[in-house]
């Protein structure tokens, strides 16, 4: 059996025997013990290979775990302390129990009782901070909440994935009061041994289906180049989701809405050599007009329509006026900032209908992501007068 199959315990039982089995290491009382990592190779069990590591996001009352690392490298962790012995990571990413296949849910919020053991959250903790991780590489992600929504993805015997969520109305951080507009995908991830099988696409589709009665859905913002290649296969196999899923910042006003698929159809998502999301600023012409025009889609209804339901999107009970930046991930960047990007909407949920927008117009300029919005000049006074000049960014 593996540490997850084991009877439940407490956040509260495993800090206690992490203290205990610390205060045993620094008083002396444990010497010349050793943990075979692999066959051919050991390491020594001191205090200075092992480590306190703090599992969620730095919230009172703490929950630590201790961790074995190899001698002057804490990055590579080789082992945890659980149930009073010490497992080498591959063990605790394992489950014995069939029952454990495809997605489960192992952390909700407070409202929702069916909260699983301690240990499934030690295994997202071991996927977003350790087992992804090369030596002297930056963590993938900020520590997630105590309270935040996770799925882990179980396929033949061992977690192979995760993605996390920010449900509409809660708190985008804890010092702004700022909460969320639209259930939101914050963070997805997929071990890069298990990647190209279609488990990215099969997490994107079980957060879009927990969410029937919603008309909008984000992914925070900014999307890796991977997940942009996610996101456009899931939305031309569901094409009823083209119109309704958002790349947003927090806490998801309109100002801080970016239709994902218009923005795929523009080519504003192009990967950079790091493998990182760029952007790309195309002038209008011919030839930004034509490509917009092959991609198959009537990007002016889309547009049209998009704005449309921006009227009747309600404001939320969340005062954007207050920025500042959610820790939960150094991915996603989310964050409770009100400057967030504009992309061809308004600033905010309109007050009163519009008379006009020149869309035609914002598909041929085609402009880059940018922070700094700025106006279009008018094409005449006419012009100025009659129809609503768009943003862009």
């Amino acid at each position: 059996m593996y540490p997850v199959d084991l009877p439940a315990v407490e956040d509260t039982d495993l800090t206690s025997a992490s203290e205990q089995f610390i205060s045993s290491l620094e008083s002396g009382m444990r010497n010349n013990e050793w943990f075979q990592s692999s066959e051919k190779t050991k390491v020594a069990i001191t205090a200075k290979n092992v480590r306190r590591l703090h599992l969620f996001e730095v919230d009172p009352p703490h929950c630590t775990l201790l961790a074995l690392h190899r001698p002057n490298d804490p990055t590579q962790v080789v082992a945890l302390y659980l149930h009073e012995k010490w497992w080498c990571v591959d063990d605790v990413l394992h489950t014995s129990s069939k029952s454990r296949r495809g997605l489960i849910l192992v952390n909700v919020r407070p409202c929702c009782p069916q909260v699983e053991s301690i240990m499934e959250r030690v295994i997202v903790f071991l996927l977003s901070q350790v087992v992804e991780r090369s030596s002297q590489e930056e963590v993938l992600f900020s520590l997630h909440p105590r309270t935040e929504s996770c799925k882990l993805l179980w396929r033949d015997g061992q977690a192979v994935g995760f993605y996390t969520v920010k449900h509409k109305g809660s708190l985008c951080d804890s010092w702004s009061g700022c909460c969320y507009l639209l259930p939101v995908l914050d963070t997805i991830l997929v071990r890069r041994s298990f990647r190209r099988r279609g488990f990215g696409l099969q997490m994107l589709e079980d957060f879009c289906s927990m969410f029937p009665s919603d008309k909008f859905l984000g992914a925070s913002s900014p999307l890796s180049s991977s997940m942009v290649a996610v996101c456009r296969r899931f939305l031309q196999q569901y094409e009823e989701h083209q119109e309704h899923l958002y790349e947003v910042e927090a806490p998801g006003g309109w100002a801080q809405r970016r239709n994902i698929w218009l923005n795929i159809q523009l080519g504003r998502y192009s990967p950079s050599k790091n493998g990182k999301r760029r952007t790309t600023q195309r002038t209008g012409g011919d030839d930004s007009t034509q490509k917009t025009h092959n991609c198959g889609t009537d990007l002016t209804s889309m547009c049209a329509l998009i704005v449309n339901s921006s009227l009747e999107q309600q404001s939320g009970p969340c005062d954007q006026s207050q920025g500042g930046a959610s820790p939960s991930s150094k991915t996603s960047g989310t964050g409770c900032n009100p400057a967030a990007y504009a992309e061809d909407l308004d600033s905010g949920a309109p007050t009163t209908p519009t008379r006009s927008l020149n869309i035609k117009q914002a598909l041929t300029s085609k402009p880059s992501l940018s922070t700094d919005s700025h106006r279009e000049e008018p094409e005449g006074e006419e012009t100025q007068r009659g129809a609503k000049r768009v943003r862009r960014t």
